[in-house]
């Protein structure tokens, strides 16, 4: 009755104007059929809510994983840009624990520059993020960047794998790597001036950055060591290929009479050089607040109760093709919400959206997309 062509751009539509599940779907499809038959043949009218969760349940997510990549490398070119971080994220009510089946996570590769999402990757069951990154990896093209993880992806096949695709790394250390942990903090600690002389690392560099926002004030102090006998303490056989720099973070958050300091430690394969690295560190925590944050604000993704099959891996990639569309569109600068809102009112800005997916040549109207 209803062709798949169809389906899939009315979805995209759907999200694009606000909707955040197969019964939002569906009422814009009913809603929009006399602008969506200006390109689309609609032979048995707009799909019910029912046949789109039983079709998206039922599509390879490896498809639109390969849609999306090839179209983020068009737009982008060869170069994502300067830093991509690396992040997981976990679709909260996903789980089908009547069928046996836990919540879809999501690793997604994030270009800071841009703001475009480059890919996800999910999860295999009973697995983690480890065996995910390597597989969303080797999707993309690399070379000239600077990849950037936290703690789950600091692992030494991970930056194996950065390194031989031409990329560096900065990959953080913490309880998933004990030992090294421990070694990089003693590397860092103060000693007392009283004993023998205590060792001091050779080539350290440092930097600090002042931030004040929301009430709070934060204060960031990095610490750079290339000392050659600590980095062949940290890595005897080389299992770290490139590694030039173990890093140091000590953030302060002063808020009224409140205070927290915190420290956090990765290893990379840039110079050590503590301004750039702290540049590289504080790009991948963006991540957070204008990827994870909007998709659970903006999107609402933590609230879509989509859990049927593949349905909820395949709307969240659609949600993500939509924010880049969102993102790539800088006619209109509002905010997100504000663009999914004239969407949703405006049919001319709607097509607008959608020329976005034809980045190279000339962008065609709404019934030619």
């Amino acid at each position: 009755m209803h062709r798949l062509g169809e389906l899939v751009t009315i979805a995209l539509c759907a999200v694009l104007c606000g909707a955040d599940d197969w019964v939002a779907v569906a009422t814009f499809g009913r809603t929009k059929a006399a602008w969506l038959r200006t390109f689309l043949p609609l032979p048995a009218g707009s799909p019910a809510h029912d046949t789109f969760g039983r079709v998206f349940a039922r599509l390879d997510p490896t498809e639109f994983q390969q849609c999306l990549v090839a179209w983020v490398q068009a737009v982008l070119g060869d170069a994502p840009g300067p830093v991509v971080a690396v992040a997981g994220k976990t679709l909260r009510r996903s789980a089908d624990h009547p069928h046996g089946r836990e919540a879809v996570h999501l690793v997604s590769a994030w270009a800071t520059a841009s703001g475009l999402v480059l890919g996800q990757e999910a999860t295999a069951a009973k697995s983690n993020e480890i065996t995910a990154i390597p597989r969303l990896l080797r999707l993309l093209a690399l070379e000239g960047c600077v990849v950037t993880s936290d703690a789950m992806g600091g692992q030494s096949a991970i930056a194996a794998q950065v390194h031989a695709q031409g990329a560096d790394y900065v990959l953080a250390l913490k309880g998933n790597q004990p030992t090294l942990e421990r070694t990089v903090r003693t590397a860092f600690a103060d000693r007392a001036p009283a004993g023998p002389a205590p060792w001091v690392p050779a080539e350290q560099d440092a930097a600090a950055t002042l931030d004040q926002g929301h009430g709070r004030l934060e204060r960031r102090r990095y610490r750079a060591l290339s000392d050659p006998d600590l980095l062949a303490c940290l890595d005897p056989r080389g299992a770290w290929p490139g590694l030039r720099a173990v890093v140091e973070v000590q953030a302060e958050r002063r808020q009224d009479a409140q205070r927290a300091v915190e420290n956090r430690y990765s290893l990379s394969s840039l110079p050590p050089e503590a301004t750039l690295l702290g540049q590289a560190i504080r790009q991948h925590w963006g991540v957070e607040n204008r990827l994870h944050w909007v998709l659970d604000v903006c999107f609402r993704e933590d609230a879509c109760p989509v859990r049927v099959g593949d349905g909820a891996q395949n709307l969240a990639r659609w949600r993500h093709l939509a924010l880049n569309l969102l993102r790539q569109e800088r006619t209109h600068r509002g905010s997100l919400a504000t663009k999914r809102f004239r969407a949703a009112l405006d049919d001319t800005y709607l097509g607008r959206l959608l020329a976005g997916l034809a980045p190279a040549g000339p962008k065609p109207t709404a019934p030619d997309t």
